[in-house]
């Protein structure tokens, strides 16, 4: 394949994945406000969980850095959790990886501080990781609870957000001694990754809202060294013009 086909190809797999994406929210929209026939839906959901499933596995396969392609896809495996339809929503976050891979924010004029700022909100603050062990934690929950208490992985799901953000409204509840332990389990992660989410959210905010009122010290160095520069040149400059004077 040479490197034209294979630029083509890639295209047209990305803009297969992008109308995937938008498909899949579309039927989740569907879904949640049971518009339609609610049976074949599903079987939409069902069938797109399978392709993106099936497209995640093989893209880890072939990664030439599989820690570096977990992190970066870590949307991509909440994508394709079978809880929930509306899972299916964390697609978006690979159409956003796709319109920055083609440059599309540069096209637009949209480059620049804003993917700056994106970057560092989900990476260097640490959001994607505590977010993907956050969602982690509640799911498997979930799974157990739906298990122990023999709840619908819906409701079970419900418990688990409501609890693990000690919310509490007390509408699902575990009667079982394992189904309490479950619970306790993931009280305690709730209070401990999902406040540090919480904190890490305001002070990526409250960072960007104060001004800067102290520059770096590399900052500093940099600045005092175009200082010596500048004025060694005008010292420059004026014995030039001294010379110049004298053989006047």
């Amino acid at each position: 394949m040479t490197t034209q086909q294979r630029d083509r190809w890639l295209v047209g797999y990305h803009l297969g994945v992008t109308a995937l994406t938008l498909l899949s929210v579309l039927n989740v929209g569907l879904l949640l406000g049971q518009w339609g026939p609610v049976g074949m839906e599903r079987q939409v959901s069902n069938g797109l969980l399978v392709i993106f499933a099936i497209d995640y596995f093989v893209r880890l396969a072939r990664a030439q850095n599989r820690k570096i392609f977990l992190i970066q896809a870590a949307f991509d495996l909440l994508g394709i959790i079978p809880m929930h339809p509306v899972f299916a929503c964390f697609r978006l976050g690979r159409l956003v990886r796709l319109i920055r891979a083609h440059h599309l924010f540069w096209r637009l004029g949209l480059d620049g501080a804003w993917t700056k700022a994106y970057h560092r909100f989900i990476y260097s603050t640490g959001f994607i990781y505590l977010f993907s062990i956050s969602v982690a934690i509640i799911v498997l929950s979930a799974f157990l609870f739906s298990l122990v208490e023999r709840q619908s992985l819906a409701n079970s799901l419900w418990w688990a957000v409501t609890t693990a953000t000690t919310v509490g409204y007390g509408d699902q509840t575990p009667h079982t001694a394992i189904g309490k332990i479950i619970a306790s389990v993931l009280m305690f992660g709730g209070i401990g990754f999902i406040g540090l989410l919480t904190s890490t959210i305001t002070d990526f905010f409250t960072t960007q809202a104060q001004p800067t009122t102290s520059a770096q010290p590399e900052d500093l160095t940099a600045l005092l060294h175009k200082i010596d520069t500048l004025t060694a040149k005008v010292d420059q400059l004026q014995d030039q013009v001294r010379q110049l004077d004298r053989h006047r």
